[in-house]
């Protein structure tokens, strides 16, 4: 088991009673920390790869077993891994005996995948969804979607770090902090947020630590460390894909979700994780674009230049592959939706965590929210180190799910996401997809303040609350830090949208590989300013 765990005991008994070659602070040159081999290659490349013999499973989850070591527990530390899977390497050996007699189980066979720490699966691994509560949440049970990736042979590789409780703790949470694996770093710059929830996954497959990754959202948990670590990152329409065997917080916006490299990587683990009949990788065509009409979110752009230029300069992209730019200068949405929307999720998170608890593993003694507030409580020290918890006391002072309160925020909240928002815009602009960047420039990791973002660029919030999809593919950096362009679309309409991601992105190629600089001055424009 991932030493992490064992720590994570360690700090519960307590609690109960890359950089330049140059720089002095480097722990070793930055090219021992950069991916080579197979390990830097796409989930696409490496599946083309095993078929062809060029690689074998074996050889492939070893590779990433060794990176991890190298790069997650030594070098920079991202403490992005949890814990690693003790019968990986098991069933890489399965993966290569079945192709070795002709029975390859789907085009995933013998991939290694992470899996953020909120979705069970069978394998001898804890679901601790960050918090210390959870740590013997053995489960034994697969969630559906890791069925449907083991049942194409995907390597289940290990656990990621997270946003405790999927960053639904505290109003002043930390970005990629969790009380088990610690605080995850962003491998382009070590001190820039890793953005939450699904940061661990974020910044393991930018590390290249797996062929890709699965996320969790409710709102910009996958679009937000997709963004700001290079990735593309797809968010399905809710539904599409089942939530059991996953710690909830929303039942009307969470889903679970691809993060890889690239957008075929995404289509081909989405054809695993959706039980249903379409085919996300034969929609992929690089001229998908052409005569599209495309909504222009300016009112979501922001007014950080940088953002806005690497914005423009996608636009244009679209514009040579033959799509129709149609610009939208800003729509409204009720004075109340963020109240409501919060409280939407608050009475959602007690109920369907209740029901979670209540049949979690038997060694978890916490069987209601309640339980968990006590627990955090009585192990302030390791739970309640940083921030606090008034969203899980909000949410335990609430009703039931049939309190009027509730019924009338979900009704508010979704008709101004889907009729009176991305339905609506749709249908008023004539467009088949809306377009905007997918957040701000990351900044630094603030263990005082709290996660203290810049002004948002993006309108990410209403594809999560609508429960549409929602696309993030690399359109470049701003001072070796990732940005990301989103596509959205209605209700069921994914494939299209990856599609449309699909053809922008064979385009463009403006995905980058971390350097792990320790800082910002470790950018030469940047010391040559800074250092005097």
């Amino acid at each position: 088991m991932h030493h992490k765990l064992t720590a994570a005991l360690s700090a519960l008994a307590l609690a109960a009673c890359a950089t330049p070659a140059d720089a002095p602070s480097a722990p070793a040159p930055v090219a021992s920390y950069e991916a080579t081999g197979w390990t830097a290659k796409t989930l696409p490349e490496l599946a083309a790869a095993l078929a062809s013999g060029d690689v074998t499973s074996l050889q492939l989850t070893q590779a990433y077993l060794d990176r991890i070591a190298q790069v997650d527990e030594g070098g920079p530390r991202l403490q992005a891994i949890l814990v690693v899977n003790p019968d990986a390497l098991e069933q890489a050996k399965a993966s290569d005996a079945r192709r070795a007699a002709g029975q390859v189980s789907g085009a995933l066979d013998g991939i290694p995948i992470l899996f953020k720490d909120n979705i069970e699966t069978l394998d001898p691994m804890p679901t601790t969804a960050g918090s210390l509560a959870l740590i013997d949440n053995i489960t034994g049970r697969d969630s559906p979607l890791v069925a449907g990736l083991r049942a194409e042979g995907a390597v289940i590789l290990g656990k990621t770090n997270l946003s405790q409780w999927a960053n639904f703790r505290s109003n002043a949470s930390m970005s990629g902090w969790s009380s088990v694996g610690g605080q995850v770093r962003n491998p382009h710059m070590l001190d820039r947020n890793p953005c939450g929830s699904s940061s661990g996954t974020g910044a393991a497959v930018a590390a290249s630590l797996a062929a890709g990754g699965v996320g969790t959202e409710t709102n910009g948990s996958i679009i937000c460390p997709s963004n700001v670590n290079g990735l593309v990152g797809f968010k399905p329409t809710v539904g599409l894909i089942p939530q059991e065997g996953i710690v909830p917080i929303s039942p009307s916006q969470d889903t679970a979700g691809p993060m890889t490299k690239t957008v075929r990587g995404a289509a081909m683990m989405m054809n695993a994780m959706d039980a249903g009949e379409t085919d996300y990788v034969a929609k992929l065509t690089p001229d998908a674009l052409k005569g599209v009409r495309v909504g222009v979110l300016r009112s979501a752009q922001g007014s950080n230049p940088d953002v806005i230029e690497r914005f423009n300069a996608t636009l244009d992209v679209m514009t040579a592959q033959g799509a129709e730019l149609v610009d939208i200068a800003a729509f409204d949405r009720p004075a109340t939706f963020g109240p409501a929307s919060l409280l939407v999720l608050e009475y959602e998170f007690k109920a369907s965590l209740n029901a979670y608890l209540a049949n979690a593993a038997p060694a978890v003694t916490a069987r209601t929210l309640s339980g968990i507030i006590a627990f955090n409580e009585a192990h302030a020290g390791a739970e309640l180190a940083l921030f606090g918890q008034d969203i899980f006391t909000e949410s335990d002072a609430l009703g039931p799910l049939t309190d009027e309160a509730y019924l009338e925020a979900l009704a508010l909240v979704q008709s101004a996401a889907r009729e009176n928002g991305i339905d609506k815009l749709l249908a008023d602009y004539d467009v088949s997809v809306l377009v905007a960047p997918s957040g701000p420039v990351a900044p630094r990791v603030d263990p005082v303040n709290g996660d203290v973002w810049p002004e948002w660029a993006g309108a990410g919030w209403v594809a999560a609350v609508a429960g549409y999809p929602h696309l993030t593919v690399p359109m470049g950096d701003v001072h070796g830090i990732p940005l990301g362009v989103s596509f959205m679309g209605g209700k069921n309409t994914d494939a299209t949208i990856l599609g449309f991601g699909y053809a922008y992105e064979q385009a463009s190629q403006l995905r980058v590989s971390p350097h792990f600089l320790t800082n910002a001055e470790d950018r030469p424009e940047i010391a040559a300013a800074m250092i005097k």
